[in-house]
């Protein structure tokens, strides 16, 4: 680095207060040596390659520069006069499109600009408060002893009784040698008991980890062992799947079951009993803070085994918080959650409603379509949750009188398709359907709080830099982000597909990046040179696209988009079409290599166990609403599609399998290039493909 520093520094050091500091490869956390002069009060850090304009902005502004001189030295106009004439050229120079984006996004932005200013005061109250989210749920206990915080089945837990069985499970755990930092992992469906158990270990500073109740086998193994967990909770229910594991599971684990004795080959402590006996009075106080991990939260495991995510007590608060602002909820609310507790949606940002705010919440089990709408009339609930395929499979079942007999005034969640948007919201009466985005681990939260159809949330065109989000494009065959010559992300335009970062600023509890359990798993998404040199972001490993307000809307997954015939293929889209095509049913679409074909061809797995998709009008339909390149080459027919426990359908194993017939039972077809039909795929005709003697 190099000093530059004026002739009246040089001359008389001790009367300058300014150093200025030009670094070609600045590094982060910069720090002075204690050597250099303390004369020096203000230090000023500048990457030498940081880009404050472009060229052809700095030629812009030396233009208007020029414009404004003429017209008040050549025209000898006022200068109100002259920066209205500035302004007009301005306009007439291509600024309208700016100014329209302006006049149409301000209410919006000023709306979310307010929400966002509460969001942080909130947090920073929290954290200069020490306020936890178990002290927090004191005081909402104190507002609401004795109002419903939870609704299962014909149970109804007060505030007041989830308060006092927190207390219990914490002064049992305390009492058997749990503290500060252990983790016990908590495997059971959707019960009363879930949250207050979690709540019970963060009193003492026990970690709990949420394990997906779907989990088998050695995603089941693997989610236990990766959180180190010292004991597990279950449920009786899920005895058979404990059982399976277990000899694979450290010997030490000390296993307790929540609701009886587990059997003789799978032996447990009984939970409720002896939590019963248990005082209900305050734990021993632990010296939390905010930024205390709260529990584990694990990935949905569609691109591998799941991976651990950390939530800290800042992380749940502030989540929940934006839900509840953005969306207008408030403590009068009954919040209907069928979705798993173990997951963000379910377990943060609707559980959150009743721990921070006071809501009521109604929860069940395991979701179930046919019971959706009942539930929601005998829970008299006013909000609702979705995500991933639900709303598609609500629409899917029949018409019944429990539609237009609720009171659900919102459903919140991510994952509904444009395609079917409208057409929900007018069948069910919904007058707000408020869709987000958001990694469980990441620091990209958007919503869509305007129904705006198909944006699943959007960022300000007018002062992007209040919240630094925003994506960059993509190399589709590597799946790895450009750079520019300098090694910095190109950034997307409008109208351009690009991935999703958001700068990592250290410090910020709204852009801090709490990563993994594992973490070599969270240094895999940072990405660095991002809006500059030396800077850092979250990389979501998705594709999205960005209109000229600021809408982003999902196109896909990083890897599940592929290119075909020099095309990229967007899997999210396709899938929506061929769903429509065959009245809602699950499809499921990627890309399978081809001999001789550069890119990936399209596949798509379609669930049909009664045999009934008529594959001439299927490829009918994909011939009048996709591009020649986008119509899927091969159909498999499945009975089953795989899901995760967030409604997300999983492809991997489909992928891998491709269309090997030698290998895969179901009936299969393929897109003939001749007669431009789906024809059986047949032994002798996978032997010519491969031979190339077919070629697609």
């Amino acid at each position: 680095s190099c000093c530059l520093c004026c002739d009246r520094c040089i001359e008389k050091p001790n009367s300058c207060a300014n150093i200025l500091l030009i670094v070609e490869r600045p590094v982060a956390n910069w720090t002075l040596n204690p050597a250099f002069p303390p004369i020096y009060k203000r230090i000023f850090f500048v990457d030498a390659h940081c880009t404050i304009m472009s060229s052809s902005q700095i030629f812009k502004l030396g233009l208007f520069w020029a414009c404004l001189t003429v017209l008040l030295f050549v025209f000898n106009m006022s200068l109100s006069t002259a920066l209205l004439g500035l302004f007009a050229i301005y306009l007439v120079t291509g600024g309208w499109r700016f100014m329209k984006v302006v006049i149409i996004t301000l209410p919006r932005d000023l709306q979310a600009l307010k929400i966002l200013i509460t969001i942080m005061w909130r947090v920073r109250r929290n954290i200069t408060q020490s306020k936890t989210v178990t002290r927090i749920f004191a005081e909402t206990v104190q507002k609401y002893p004795n109002k419903a915080m939870m609704l299962y089945k014909d149970e109804l837990w007060t505030f007041s009784q989830a308060y006092q069985y927190s207390n219990r499970v914490a002064n049992f755990l305390h009492e058997e040698g749990y503290r500060k930092g252990d983790v016990v992992a908590i495997f059971t469906e959707n019960c009363p008991e879930y949250v207050p158990l979690w709540l019970g270990m963060s009193k003492i500073g026990v970690i709990a980890a949420l394990i997906n109740f779907n989990l088998r086998d050695m995603a089941l193994v693997h989610c236990i062992q990766a959180s180190k967990a010292k004991a597990l909770i279950f449920a009786s229910s899920l005895t058979d799947a404990l059982k399976m594991v277990r000899p694979q599971l450290p010997s030490n684990t000390v296993y307790y079951c929540l609701d009886q004795v587990g059997s003789s080959d799978c032996p447990s402590v009984n939970l409720s009993q002896r939590i019963n006996q248990y005082p209900d009075y305050e734990p021993p106080a632990v010296d939390g803070k905010c930024t205390d991990a709260l529990f584990y939260v694990y990935t949905s495991g569609t691109t591998g085994l799941p991976k651990a995510a950390v939530i800290s007590n800042i992380r749940y608060c502030y989540m929940a918080y934006g839900v509840e602002l953005f969306f207008g909820l408030k403590p009068e609310d009954v919040n209907y959650i069928p979705l798993p507790l173990y997951h963000t949606a379910g377990g943060i940002l609707g559980t959150g409603q009743a721990v921070l705010k006071g809501s009521t919440l109604a929860i069940r089990n395991k979701f179930s379509a046919s019971q959706f709408w009942a539930d929601c009339v005998k829970y008299n609930a006013t909000s609702a949750q979705y995500i991933g395929e639900i709303c598609r499979y609500l629409l899917a079942q029949p018409p019944r009188p429990e539609e237009q007999q609720h009171l659900v005034r919102v459903m919140f969640g991510n994952g509904i398709k444009p395609q079917i948007w409208p057409q929900f919201q007018q069948r069910f009466g919904i007058k707000l359907v408020g869709e987000f985005y958001g990694a469980t681990e990441g620091n990209c939260n958007i919503v869509n709080f305007e129904n705006k159809i198909g944006a699943v949330g959007f960022t300000t065109m007018i002062a992007p830099f209040l919240y630094p989000i925003t994506l960059v494009k993509v190399d589709p065959a590597t799946n790895e982000v450009v750079r520019d010559a300098d090694g910095v992300c190109v950034l997307a335009k409008p109208g351009e597909p690009g991935e999703l970062v958001g700068k990592i600023v250290k410090g910020n509890p709204v852009r801090e990046f709490d990563g993994y359990l594992d973490s070599s798993a969270s240094s895999k998404k940072v990405i660095t040179d991002v809006f500059r040199k030396g800077d850092q972001a979250f990389s979501t490993g998705d594709i999205l696209v960005m209109d000229e307000c600021g809408y982003m809307f999902f196109r896909d997954r990083t890897g599940d988009t592929f290119r075909w015939r020099g095309e990229n293929v967007s899997t999210n889209e396709v899938e929506a079409v061929i769903s429509n095509a065959i009245g809602l049913n699950d499809a499921i679409v990627y890309g399978v290599e081809v001999p001789g074909n550069e890119g990936k061809a399209g596949m798509a797995a379609i669930v049909d166990e009664q045999g009934q998709v008529d594959v001439n009008k299927l490829g009918e339909c994909l011939a009048r609403s996709l591009p020649s390149y986008a119509r899927p080459l091969f159909i498999r027919f499945i009975p089953v599609a795989d899901t995760t426990g967030t409604f997300k359908l999983s492809k991997t194993k489909l992928r891998d399998e491709g269309f090997n017939v030698n290998e895969i039972q179901d009936p299969m077809f393929f897109l003939n290039p001749k007669s431009r039909l789906y024809e059986p795929l047949t032994e002798a005709v996978y032997k010519d493909i491969q031979a190339m003697s077919i070629r697609l």
